[in-house]
């Protein structure tokens, strides 16, 4: 099942440490908050965007079903 990483904006702070472990989908812009583009997590940065959402300090990250697109 396809998933999508998607950021609570209003939680998120800058800290920036999921950029740092998930640099293939997270870019952090001016002034440290992440953004990433829309669309499902690839199958090989499922892991790796796992530990970016729980490794977030104040819970900003979450992984969803990715909404189909017909």
């Amino acid at each position: 099942m396809a998933t999508e990483l998607l950021i609570d904006r209003t939680r998120c702070v800058g800290h920036g440490s999921c950029a740092e472990l998930l640099p293939e989908l997270l870019t952090l812009d001016e002034w440290g908050y992440p953004s990433n583009p829309a669309g499902p997590v690839p199958e090989h940065l499922q892991r790796f965007a796992r530990r970016a959402v729980t490794t977030c300090p104040v819970l900003a990250l979450r992984l969803a079903e990715a909404a189909s697109r017909r």
